[in-house]
C-alpha cells in the first residue's frame, strides 16, 4: 500500500492501537516486523498511520500479541478496511485537517456526549447563531469563508438528523443559554431550535444553572465521542489550533468520571426544557 502523506486522526488512532497492543506484549517494533514478514520501517508507517494494513494483518498481529478481545479486534479490521468517502472530503484543502477529522470521528460515533459552557453546543447551533460566532471570532474572514464555515457545522448536524442517528446527550451551563451571540432574536430562534431538538428520543439536553452550589467544573468542557468499544473513546477539545483528539485510557477514564459529575450536577431533561421554556419567554 501507497504511503500516506497526510494521515487522517483515525488512521492514526488505528495504529496507535496496534502499537499498544505490541508494546503490551512485549515485543519490539523489528519482532512485530517479522511476524508479517517485512521491516521494521514498514512496521513504523503501519503503526504511524503512514501505511495502510489489511484485514488479514490486523488479525494476524493481534493473534500474536495475545488479544483475546474479540469486538476490539473486529473494530480494529473494521477501521483498517473502511473506505468511507463522507461529506467532509470536499472541504478538504479548504478548512484546517482536524476539521475534517471531526465529522469522520462522529460519523462513527456509537454516541455523543458535549459539556459546553459558553456555547450552545455545535449539534444544537442555527445558522444564525454560528454565523454570528465565527463572524465575530474571526472578524478577518472574508464572508465566503464564514459562509463556508457555517456550512461545514450544519452538515455536521447529520449525526442527530439521519434515520439512524447517535444517541446525543448534551450538558449546557446557563451562560451559554444567555449570552446572545446574534440579536434578541437569533437568541430567541436558539433556544426554540434546542428545545425541539430535546423533544427527540435520542437527544437529551441538560442544564446546569448559575445558582448551582459547589460547582466547580467550568474547565471541563468537552466533546466525547463513544467508540465501538470503550477503548476506542475519543475526547476532543479546543486547542489553539483547532481539535485536540485525547484517547489515552487514563485520560479518557478522567473525562468519564468529570462527565458523570457534571451530569449528576445538572438539572433533569424534564426540568432542563421549564428552565429554557423561562428564558426564552425572558427575551
Amino acid at each position: 500500500m501507497p504511503r500516506r502523506r497526510q494521515p487522517t486522526a483515525r488512521q492514526e488512532r488505528l495504529g496507535a492501537e496496534l502499537r499498544k497492543l505490541r508494546e503490551a506484549a512485549g515485543l519490539k517494533g523489528r519482532e512485530a516486523a517479522a511476524l508479517l514478514g517485512t521491516d521494521s520501517a514498514q512496521m513504523s508507517q503501519i503503526e504511524a498511520g503512514t501505511a495502510g494494513v489489511s484485514e488479514e494483518r490486523v488479525r494476524r498481529l493481534a493473534a500474536q500479541y495475545s488479544c483475546t478481545d474479540a469486538a476490539l479486534v473486529d473494530a480494529l479490521v473494521a477501521m483498517a478496511t473502511d473506505r468511507t468517502h463522507g461529506w467532509w472530503e470536499e472541504y478538504r484543502g479548504l478548512l484546517p485537517t482536524p476539521f475534517m477529522d471531526l465529522p469522520e470521528l462522529e460519523h462513527h460515533a456509537s454516541h455523543r456526549r458535549d459539556v459546553e459552557f459558553l456555547h450552545i453546543p455545535g449539534l444544537l447551533q442555527t445558522a444564525e447563531y454560528a454565523r454570528s460566532l465565527f463572524a465575530y471570532v474571526n472578524p478577518e474572514f472574508p464572508e465566503s469563508d464564514v459562509e463556508r464555515w457555517v456550512e461545514h457545522r450544519m452538515k455536521r448536524r447529520v449525526i442527530i438528523e439521519r434515520p439512524e442517528p447517535v444517541p446525543y446527550e448534551a450538558l449546557v451551563h446557563e451562560a451559554a443559554l444567555r449570552i446572545r451571540v446574534g440579536s434578541r432574536s437569533a437568541a430567541r430562534t436558539q433556544l426554540a431550535r434546542v428545545l425541539e431538538l430535546s423533544e427527540a428520543d435520542h437527544v437529551t439536553v441538560r442544564v446546569i444553572p448559575f445558582d448551582l452550589d459547589g460547582f466547580g467544573g467550568a474547565g471541563s468542557a468537552m466533546v466525547y465521542a463513544g467508540g465501538p468499544v470503550p477503548r476506542l473513546d475519543t475526547v476532543v477539545r479546543d486547542g489553539p489550533g483547532g481539535p485536540v483528539f485525547i484517547d489515552a485510557e487514563a485520560q479518557l477514564s478522567r473525562y468519564r468520571t468529570l462527565f458523570r459529575r457534571v451530569e449528576s450536577a445538572s438539572l433533569d431533561p424534564d426540568r432542563s426544557r421549564d428552565f429554557i421554556r423561562r428564558l426564552a419567554k425572558e427575551l
